[in-house]
This record gives structure tokens, C-alpha cells and sequence, in this order.
């Protein structure tokens, strides 16, 4: 074998703090852009010349260097090789590193469990830094293409999709004058664990980077110093394991006798909504919903797939289902058209978790300074509600003020236990959010800081992505920089203002805010150099572009 030759790039080392991020992100947007485009076209040889062109792109090696070590959720969490990539000199190092790589020797995964839900152990495979750089190198190169098939009602792990938008499907099917009563409510049993590698790689085709997909499928793991081989399934915890997934279960609705006419107009009595291996069919009767479990256990047994026999039912709309965190339901009203309506709330689980997950952080940090704790308290409550925000979720709002009421005045009681509760309720609460008219804000009156509360968080209705709208179309440009100011409110209120000064994208590298990295206020002029906190002097960055522009002040 010959190491791969990167045809588009210089022969100087990389200087992590020098590149521009704006030009890298243009370049693989264009690529990708490209690839999706001769994918419509059909022009199956020019995607692949594409495809090649992006897995030797120096830009797209720069980005996931970025993705893998700064962005992503396990970027401090080594392989088996024990090696995490932390400081700007080791990602150029790693970048270069890449450049003249020989894509054909993978590691095998460091098997780690970690909790679910139920109380049970899920099994996640953690790849080397260097095979997850590889692997979003590869991603970019076949996402493009995927992206310009998957069907309109798959919503997981894609670029501009979510779990709203999964819902609000389901909305859109089930109200109004719908006949779809019934719900094939469907849990796949351990879907990354046991996809059939043949079939996946039939799907995967003539990719270029086909021969390296194989070799991360067959990689194996090592569990305790021992090694183990992978027969089936994709690692969960690789960068380009979600995207496997949805290849592996696209064609769910074809199997399902789903069509759509010219105009995109749904044809037949059912409807499937999927986020990654979560999802339902909505169907017009109970004996169609279990004919459409008999027809998807034969279409899953091909890609080594089965449901989970305790978690798989046929439920009616008026008994309910719990899907991505929400209960949706059918409710009575007095309406003329059918007498009920959809409510969707936070299941029960969902509360349940959230106020486990307060509750520890209220004991580990007893005896913490009021300031700390509100750091930690407020992203968890700010992140849960503005998720189920979209929901009718007031009366769960006001029972989680009144909960964390409690928890508060527990909290310092304990923390005060010779003092009377005038001097507690003076010392930690008033009106301490200067937009709320509201003595009862917990917080430090010395800061100034305050805890969140649940109930200012207003119920805002999410609006569903259309059709099969990708990000890698380039003719949906305006539309999707439309979609990016519906996620302003997620941010602290004087962040918004400065994202939308920007028109919601980051000052340095001209991407969309909303992008999964943190956000950062920087000082135009700097405050050592008498620069001023006016919003003028402020600009709303990535975190990691932050960190580059303050090296570049130094």
C-alpha cells in the first residue's frame, strides 16, 4: 500500500494558532456542497472524484483535528493508546501527522460501560484520537452524498436536524382531522451493537474510503488488557458511527410502502418518524400498526437487527407513548372536529432524571461558595428547559421552581444552621434579576449572580424543518441562516443581542454560533488596553476562536 498523497496543501508545518478558520470551513463547505449537488445529478463518477478531493483536503483535516480534539463531548478521553491531544503545538503535530498519514492501519477500541437509564451498563467502544480524526475526515467525504438520499422523516445525528423537529413531525401527522390512532411505539435491541457489517457495507458502495470503514468495523476492542473481535455493530463513541446507522436504516419507509407524489405530498395510511434507531409508525388501526412490526422484523433481520420484545408495543394515541424524552398523548377537548387533541409534555422519566441530577449537584457542593453553585446549577437549567420548552410544560415548570424552592432553603439551612430564616431569606433571595419583578430569586445579593428559574422560560413552538432540506444544499443558503436565529434564545440575553448584531455567526471563523462549541464575549479592543465593556467593543466568538485570537494578541 502507498500513503495517501495530499495534492492541496503546503509542505510547512502547521502553526495551530495561525490557520484561517474561515477559509478551512469555506473550503470543506464548498466540497461538501459539491458532492451533494453531483448526487442529485446522479453523476455517481464525478461524486467520487469529490469524495477523494475531501479525504485529502488539508482544510477538512484541519477541521476535524479541530472537532475531534476542542468540540467534541469526549475529546479528554484517550483510546487505547492512552494519547489525548490538548495544547495548540500537539494538534499541529497531530495535524502534520495526518497529512502524511497511511490510511491503513486502524487501532482497536478501549471498551468503556457507562449507565443507562435503566439502570443498566451500555457498552461504548473509545477509538484512538488519531482513528476519530480519521473518521471525521472520512465523515465529511460521505455525508454529502447520504445526506442527499436519507429520507424526510429521519432526524437524528443529521446536520440542521434534532429531536424537535422529530416531534413536531409527529404533531403535524397526528392532529387535526388524523385517522393515525395507532403507534407501532419501537425500541431496537442493541442497534449499534449488532449491525450486520455486510449489509452496511453494501449500502456504503464504492465509497473511496471503504476499505478504512471495513477496518473500523473489524477493528475489535480491548476490555481489561484483553482483546476481543467484532463480528457485527459499529463503536459507539466513534465520530462516524451515528452516520453508519442511518445508513444501515435508511429505506425504512420504502419497506413500509410509504410514497411521496410530485409535489412531496405523503401517499398511504402510515407515517414513520426515526431519530438514529428510535422510532414510531403512526398508523390508521392496530391490526395495520402490527402488520407494519411484522414487515420491519424482516427488514431489520437482513441487517442483523431485532426489536426488543419488552420495550416494542402497539399503543393508541389516547393511551400514549413516551419518545426522545416527551409523553405525547391524545387528550378530550370540546373541539367539533374529533373531540381530542395531541398533548406533549416531559414523561415522568425525564422529570425524574433532572431532579436526580439537581439533587447531586446540590450535596456535592455543600459548603461551596453561593457563586460556584450557580455556575453549575444554571447550564443544567437553562439546557433542560429550553429543551422542553416546545412542549406544555408549564405546570412541570412551576413544580420545578417549587422543588428547587425547597432544595435552596435546605441548602442553606444547612449551611447556616445557627441562623433564623430572616436572616437566610435577606441574605440569598430577592429581586435579583433586574427583568423580573420577582423578590424571591435565590442567589448572592453580594454578586449579584441569581439562579434560573424554570417558569421564565417561555413556551415556544418549534418549527419543523421542511421536507428533505439539508445544509449541504446549496440553494437553501437563505433559509437555513434563517433557522439559526431560532436557537438565539438559548443563549444568555446579552448574547443575543450580539448574535444577532452578527447575524448569528462567529466573528472569526464565519460559522454558524450554533455549532456545538461554547461561546465566548471578546473585547474588540482589549480591556488592558483601555478597551470598554460597551457592546460596540464586543463580539460574540467560538470558545477555540476566542483562544486563538488572545494568542494572537500576545
Amino acid at each position: 500500500m502507498h500513503p495517501t498523497t495530499a495534492v492541496n496543501v503546503t509542505e510547512k508545518p502547521t502553526d495551530w494558532n495561525a490557520v484561517n478558520w474561515q477559509q478551512a470551513n469555506q473550503s470543506v463547505r464548498n466540497l461538501r456542497q459539491r458532492i451533494f449537488r453531483a448526487t442529485q445529478a446522479g453523476d455517481l463518477k464525478k461524486v467520487r472524484s469529490l469524495q477523494k478531493l475531501m479525504l485529502r483536503s488539508y482544510a477538512n483535516t484541519l477541521l476535524s483535528v479541530r472537532r475531534v480534539t476542542q468540540i467534541n463531548a469526549g475529546k479528554d478521553t484517550p483510546g487505547v493508546d492512552r494519547v489525548t491531544v490538548k495544547t495548540p503545538k500537539a494538534r499541529a503535530a497531530l495535524v502534520n501527522t495526518l497529512r502524511r498519514d497511511q490510511l491503513w492501519r486502524v487501532h482497536p477500541t478501549r471498551r468503556v460501560y457507562i449507565p443507562k437509564a435503566n439502570g443498566k451498563l451500555r457498552p461504548v467502544g473509545i477509538p484512538t484520537i488519531l482513528d476519530r480524526c480519521r473518521q471525521a475526515r472520512v465523515k465529511n467525504a460521505l455525508e454529502p452524498y447520504w445526506e442527499a438520499q436519507f429520507e424526510s422523516t429521519s432526524y437524528g445525528f443529521r446536520p440542521g436536524r434534532g429531536a424537535h423537529d422529530a416531534i413536531a413531525r409527529i404533531a403535524l401527522a397526528v392532529n387535526g382531522r388524523s385517522k393515525l390512532s395507532w403507534v407501532l411505539d419501537a425500541d431496537i435491541k442493541g442497534a449499534f451493537d449488532h449491525i450486520a457489517h455486510d449489509a452496511l457495507l453494501n449500502a456504503i458502495g464504492a465509497f473511496p474510503g471503504r476499505a478504512l470503514i471495513k477496518q473500523w468495523l473489524k477493528a475489535g476492542y480491548i476490555e481489561q488488557e484483553h482483546f476481543y473481535q467484532t463480528d457485527s455493530g459499529t463503536p459507539q463513541g466513534g465520530v462516524i458511527s451515528p452516520l453508519l446507522a442511518n445508513i444501515a436504516l435508511h429505506g425504512m419507509e420504502q419497506a413500509l410502502g410509504i410514497t411521496y407524489n410530485a409535489k412531496g405530498v405523503r401517499q398511504g395510511q402510515r407515517v414513520v418518524v426515526r431519530y438514529a434507531d428510535d422510532f414510531v409508525v403512526l398508523c390508521a388501526s392496530r391490526e395495520d400498526a402490527q402488520a407494519a412490526h411484522d414487515t420491519l422484523q424482516e427488514w431489520l433481520k437482513i441487517r442483523g437487527l431485532t426489536f426488543s420484545t419488552e420495550k416494542t408495543r402497539v399503543v393508541s394515541m389516547w393511551e400514549g407513548f413516551d419518545f426522545l424524552g416527551f409523553t405525547l398523548q391524545w387528550v378530550r377537548t370540546a373541539t367539533r372536529q374529533r373531540g381530542s387533541k395531541l398533548h406533549i409534555r416531559p414523561s415522568r422519566p425525564s422529570l425524574d432524571k433532572l431532579r436526580r441530577r439537581l439533587r447531586q449537584e446540590w450535596f456535592a457542593l455543600r459548603g461551596s461558595a453561593i457563586d460556584v453553585l450557580l455556575l453549575r446549577l444554571n447550564p443544567i437549567v437553562r439546557g433542560w428547559a429550553n429543551y422542553f420548552r416546545t412542549s406544555s410544560v408549564t405546570k412541570a415548570f412551576s413544580k420545578l421552581d417549587s422543588w428547587t424552592f425547597v432544595r435552596a432553603m435546605r441548602h442553606v439551612k444547612h449551611s447556616h444552621s445557627n441562623k433564623s430564616w430572616r436572616w437566610l431569606s435577606a441574605r440569598y433571595w430577592g429581586r435579583l434579576n433586574p427583568q423580573r419583578q420577582d423578590k424571591w430569586v435565590f442567589g448572592s445579593t453580594q454578586s449579584g449572580r441569581y439562579l434560573l428559574k424554570f417558569s421564565w422560560f417561555a413556551i415556544q413552538t418549534h418549527v419543523l424543518v421542511k421536507g428533505t432540506a439539508s445544509p449541504d444544499d446549496p440553494t437553501l443558503r437563505v433559509y437555513w441562516q434563517h433557522r439559526q436565529a431560532t436557537h438565539a434564545p438559548t443563549l444568555p440575553l446579552h448574547q443575543q443581542k450580539l448574535a444577532k448584531r452578527q447575524r448569528y455567526r462567529c466573528s472569526v471563523c464565519a460559522e454558524s454560533l450554533f455549532n456545538d462549541e461554547s461561546l465566548e464575549v471578546h473585547h474588540v479592543q482589549p480591556r488592558a488596553a483601555g478597551g470598554s465593556h460597551r457592546a460596540e467593543n464586543l463580539t460574540l466568538v467560538h470558545f477555540y476562536c476566542h483562544q486563538q485570537l488572545t494568542a494572537q494578541q500576545r
